[in-house]
Parts: structure tokens; C-alpha cells; sequence
């Protein structure tokens, strides 16, 4: 599959699964339907394994490396970002994910000492102002409070957490181990995670046997973690954790398009003028990559 392909799979897929999530906030609790989704996303991955016969053992070293990338990327920033939700709007809460392409590639300089482009640098400010700009109504009429200020911290600490989930990815596919296997068994050990920390906070227990529930359940684990986060993850050892961490800028696009058909969201000029500053950054993010590789 070509990178462009990989790259629109994802960014569509991500941008839907915003309004799939909505779906699942009334009666079960949120922490609960995270631990659901990538138990779910494991047992279909590690069937798939078992059935094509694909290496599921493998050394205790590996092990931990897939364990701190399932606690990571799969669980711990999940829980943050719905802790999060409580004080903070879903737009500031997009702006704030958008980040993540800064702290990709400062992580990566740092961990893995890879470059620092200029252009990707470039493209990433531009679509974060241009994200900022499309959600402007809901940041402009942020109250400063206590529980805006701790939605806030939980976000930017959520996001971060995601960019060292990313690095432990980069680590694991450095490692030789196969793209599948690994998020198999992480979202198995991310599902385990989030299990144990809903029995520690005392999350209520519950599963909600409608159709709206469970068909929402079956896409997130199936088209938003399996697919999804594969491709994500073959974008990220093929292009790099700077290039394909753009996506974050993008996937709010397709939510508020989503948005637009559905709950009849309206554009403003300013919207329509930070969308193209979206694409714009993503036409320096993305190319040309052939002559733009390590500057």
C-alpha cells in the first residue's frame, strides 16, 4: 500500500471515530469503553495471528518493549483525554493533540536523534495556527477555571504521553518486531491496563447491549484500532514520527465534516481560512519526499 494511501486511511478513519465515540458516553463509563475497544482490537488481532500462524512469542526484553508501547499508545493517554474532557471543550482538546507533531519531533531528536526538518517544522506551525483558527469560537470563549485549567495539564500531559507511546513504537519496529504481532498483544496489555485502573477508581462495571453501542464498539476496535494504527504505524517507520504525526492536524477536518452532515455545524470565514492553512502545512509536511528526506 502507497504512503498517500496509508496516510488518507488513517487520517479518515481517526477523523470518524470522533463521532463514534459520542456514541458511547451515556451509560457505560468512558474508561470502561476504552479497556472494551482494545481488549476487543486484541482478540480479533491475536485470532488473526493464531489462524495465519505469525510469532506471538517472543523474549522478555521485546516483551517489555511491547508492553510500555500497549501502555502508552493504547491505554494511559486514552484515560487522561477522557479524564480531560470534563473540563475542557472538544476543540481545545483537538488543538492541544495537534502538538503532537512538535513533540514527535522533539522526542525523536532526543531519543533517536533523528533530524529535524525545516519543512516539516514549517508545515506543522502553519497547520496547528490553521487548526487553532478553525476552533477559535470554542478557545476565544474558554473560561479560565480550575477545572478548564486541570482539563488543560491532563491534555497536553495526554499528548505527550501519546508522543512517548509513539517512541516506544519507533523502538519496538527498530527492534525488527513485526507491525501485527505488536499491536496485538499491546492492545491486549493496554486493555489489561485500563481494566485494572477502572477497578481502581471504582468505575462502575457495565456494558450497554444496544445496537448504537455495539456497532460503535465494533468500529472503534476494528476500523479505529486495528486498521487504523496499523497504518499510522507503518507510516511511522516508513516516513518517520514527525511527518505522520501531521495526521492529528488532520482528522479534526474530517470530524467537523462529519460535524457539517450530521449535527449541522456552520462555517465561518476564519474556519475556511484555517483549513487552508491545514493544507498548506500538510503540502510542506508531506512533500516533495524525495528531495526533502533528511533536511
Amino acid at each position: 500500500m502507497s504512503i498517500h494511501s496509508l496516510y488518507a486511511i488513517t487520517v479518515l478513519i481517526w477523523g470518524s471515530t470522533w463521532f463514534a465515540i459520542t456514541l458511547q458516553l451515556e451509560v457505560v463509563d468512558p474508561i470502561w469503553s476504552v479497556a472494551y475497544r482494545f481488549a476487543l482490537a486484541g482478540v480479533v488481532l491475536i485470532a488473526f495471528c493464531l489462524i495465519t500462524r505469525r510469532r506471538l512469542r517472543f523474549g522478555w526484553r521485546d516483551q517489555a518493549f511491547i508492553a510500555l508501547q500497549g501502555a502508552l499508545l493504547f491505554s494511559i493517554n486514552y484515560v487522561l483525554f477522557y479524564f480531560a474532557i470534563g473540563g475542557v471543550t472538544s476543540g481545545l482538546v483537538a488543538v492541544i493533540f495537534s502538538t503532537i507533531v512538535f513533540m514527535n519531533i522533539v522526542n525523536g531528536a532526543l531519543l533517536f536523534r533523528s533530524p529535524v526538518r525545516v519543512r516539516v517544522v514549517a508545515g506543522a506551525t502553519l497547520g496547528l495556527a490553521g487548526i487553532a483558527l478553525v476552533f477559535w469560537p470554542e478557545l476565544s470563549a474558554l473560561q479560565v477555571s480550575s477545572a478548564a485549567l486541570t482539563g488543560l495539564a491532563l491534555s497536553l500531559l495526554a499528548t505527550w504521553v501519546a508522543s512517548l507511546g509513539n517512541m516506544a513504537a519507533v523502538a519496538t519496529q527498530r527492534r525488527g518486531l513485526p507491525i501485527i504481532e505488536v499491536n496485538a498483544l499491546g492492545m491486549a496489555y493496554g486493555a489489561a491496563l485500563t481494566a485494572a485502573a477502572a477497578l481502581l477508581l471504582g468505575a462502575e462495571l457495565r456494558f450497554e447491549w444496544t445496537p448504537r453501542y455495539v456497532g460503535s464498539l465494533v468500529y472503534l476496535a476494528v476500523f479505529g484500532s486495528i486498521i487504523a494504527f496499523g497504518c499510522y504505524l507503518r507510516l511511522l517507520r516508513t516516513i518517520g514520527a514527525d511527518r505522520a504525526a501531521y495526521t492529528s492536524v488532520l482528522y479534526p477536518l474530517v470530524a467537523l465534516a462529519l460535524s457539517t452532515l450530521f449535527e449541522q455545524y456552520r462555517w465561518s470565514a476564519p474556519a475556511f481560512a484555517g483549513v487552508a492553512m491545514v493544507l498548506l502545512g500538510n503540502l510542506l509536511v508531506l512533500g516533495p519526499m524525495a528531495r526533502d528526506r533528511y533536511k
